[in-house]
């Protein structure tokens, strides 16, 4: 049988049929973009008659009749008013287009990978949250992370940067040891190489984990905004200092959080320590602090242990009285700067003893920036000397009330060779560098609320004064001028924030260092107990030491010596208060004129013969 073909209409319809459908899938495109602001005002407009039906059902009954006469007497007002209608419906469209427009679909919850970590750090928190005894778990394998997580953010690498973690009340928070298991363990999940920050709440159990951004480092030395006796030693997190100074950070104005450390007779950290490894930035402190110190009218003394010219730049400049680098410099720095304490000590009392204000020189701030002391202290071990460090007692224990402040910088290698006295009295500490926590714990007195990373730039570290919170500091950068290869700009900023030179006044006597002894050379004829003797002449060049040494006014006469007399006799170190000086000196620091006296010599036999008796009383 022969097979009947299909009609026209069918066997030629597909093309057909797909050509209308493709007709029709545009029209409607075409009526959907033509009819689109049609659609988005009649979605508001159901949207604004559900909110309307739903606040008529929630109406009680009886404020129903007020509220429909109030509606009622609205659209009469608005029927009257002229062009009230018109503008009515505008109003009317408006409201219906801004409900009824295209809302972007909120996230509402972290994606598999994100929940995938989660549920990870969850399991991993369970054998320090959980107990068997507890019925109820909140933290158990298996469990839901959600009940425990909350308030979590990622960045875009995926990783966590905020988190807060509700934990059992029977958890020992108290206890630094459970605190640090946590801490660790987080940060170990979480991704290493950044610095978290953990806040505990121990009334509410719970436990906020945050990423902290890392501190400006763009900062550089710079005439910052702070009264006398305020030193700022670094920039700090916003969340914690409640004050901001206006600073340059790369050439633009900012405002940051500083880590301020007050001195004088009313703090209650008077002195500073700051220790770090090679290259962590504690000379970069001690340089901006001298900086600082000098731009508010203060007095300088440093002593470089390390010999690396680390502070020649400062050498000779107004208000640096000294920058010593040898042992036996130091030690007449120090011992200089005992005798100094000590003298405005006394003077201060006595004003204080006549009713009068203390003298001008005993106000103004003193300060002695020792950078790695313990070298010269192994040095001056080494050749049979003092110990320099034990000329800080004085500063360290009264300088308070003398207006002396003391500032240490020591490597963690050599912190056993530092004494009590500086332990005890430098109640400000600085760590800077990579450090681990029981480093900074030992040096702080408390362990930092942040987790030290291995990598960091120069000047970043920690700092607690007294007995306050621990905070992260980032040292202003403070290069040495004189150093090639750091930054320019940086460089620059130092050297315009340097005084100017101090230059020897016309006929002012030549100052002599006190790195080498002095000879004292005494005529065989001049009696040792004459007023005042021959010259003494120096066999150092010009110094950088306060001490000038005048030239020596002549003899007024021979007087037959009563023994036999040396030439030459050793003379130690003389200090403005020593009583062994042969002429009168002027002390830069001290600024007082010490009392002419003769040197007695060293090894002089006593007097021959015996003494002339006394003239008889007068009487009356």
């Amino acid at each position: 049988m022969a097979r009947r073909p299909l009609p026209r209409i069918l066997s030629s319809g597909t093309t057909s049929l797909a050509r209308g459908r493709d007709l029709a899938r545009t029209a409607a495109d075409s009526a959907t973009d033509v009819l689109h602001p049609l659609l988005v005002i009649g979605r508001g407009l159901r949207v604004l008659a559900a909110a309307g039906r739903h606040k008529w059902a929630r109406t009680p009954k009886d404020k129903r009749g007020p509220a429909l006469f109030l509606g009622a007497a609205c659209v009469l007002v608005v029927a009257l008013v002229p062009y009230g209608p018109l503008a009515g419906l505008i109003t009317l469209m408006a409201a219906a287009a801004w409900q009824g427009r295209d809302r972007t679909p909120v996230k509402s919850g972290p994606s598999d990978a994100e929940s995938e970590r989660l549920g990870s750090l969850y399991e991993a928190l369970v054998p320090y949250f959980s107990t068997p005894e507890d019925p109820n778990p909140l933290f158990a394998h298996g469990g839901e992370w959600d009940r425990a997580f909350s308030g979590y953010a990622f960045d875009d690498a995926g990783r966590v940067t905020r988190l807060r973690i509700r934990y059992p009340a029977y958890f020992t928070d108290g206890e630094a040891a459970s605190r640090a298991r946590i801490e660790a363990l987080l940060h170990a999940k979480s991704g290493r190489g950044r610095e978290y920050f953990f806040d505990w709440d121990e009334e509410g159990n719970q436990l906020d984990l945050t990423v902290l951004a890392p501190l400006p480092t763009g900062i550089a030395a710079q005439p910052f905004v702070t009264s006398p006796g305020e030193t700022v030693l670094g920039f700090t997190d916003a969340g914690s200092v409640q004050r901001t100074l206006p600073v340059l950070e790369d050439g633009e104005p900012c405002d940051v959080p500083p880590v301020i450390w007050r001195t004088g007779p009313r703090s209650t950290e008077p002195h500073l320590l700051a220790v770090g490894r090679p290259g962590s930035g504690t000379s970069s402190l001690l340089r901006s602090i001298a900086l600082q110190a000098l731009h508010h009218g203060g007095e300088v003394l440093i002593v470089e242990g390390g010999g690396s010219g680390e502070f020649s730049c400062l050498s000779g400049r107004t208000g640096v009285l000294a920058v010593e680098c040898g042992p036996a410099g130091a030690l007449a720095t120090l011992e200089w700067a005992a005798r100094e304490t000590e003298r405005r000590l006394m003077a201060a009392h006595r004003a204080r003893e006549a009713g009068r204000p203390a003298p001008e020189d005993t106000r103004r701030p003193l300060w002695i920036l020792l950078d790695r002391p313990s070298v010269l202290a192994h040095l001056a071990t080494a050749e049979g000397g003092p110990d320099p460090l034990a000329q800080l007692q004085v500063p360290l224990r009264h300088g308070r009330a003398a207006h002396v402040t003391v500032v240490v910088a020591e490597q963690f290698d050599h912190l056993e060779l530092l004494n009590d006295a500086v332990w005890q009295h430098t109640r400000a500490r600085v760590v800077l560098g990579p450090a681990a926590i029981q480093q900074i714990t030992d040096v702080l007195g408390l362990p930092p609320h942040t987790t030290p990373t291995a990598q960091v730039p120069p000047g970043r570290g920690y700092a607690r004064l007294g007995s306050g919170p621990v905070h992260r500091v980032q040292v202003p950068a403070t290069p040495d001028p004189y150093d090639d290869s750091t930054h320019s700009e940086h460089r620059q900023a130092v050297l315009e924030l340097l005084p100017g030179r101090q230059l020897p006044a016309p006929g002012a006597p030549a100052r002599v260092t006190l790195s080498k002894p002095l000879r004292i050379v005494q005529p065989p004829g001049p009696s040792a107990d004459a007023e005042e003797n021959a010259e003494v002449p120096a066999e150092a060049p010009p110094a950088r030491g306060p001490w000038p040494v005048g030239p020596r006014t002549p003899a007024r006469g021979p007087t037959p010596a009563r023994g036999p007399t040396p030439a030459v006799a050793p003379a130690r170190g003389p200090g403005p208060d020593s009583g062994c000086g042969t002429t009168p000196r002027t002390c830069a620091g001290a600024r007082l004129r010490c009392r002419p006296r003769p040197c007695r010599p060293a090894g002089r036999p006593p007097r021959a013969g015996p003494r002339p008796p006394r003239p008889p009383a007068r009487r009356r």
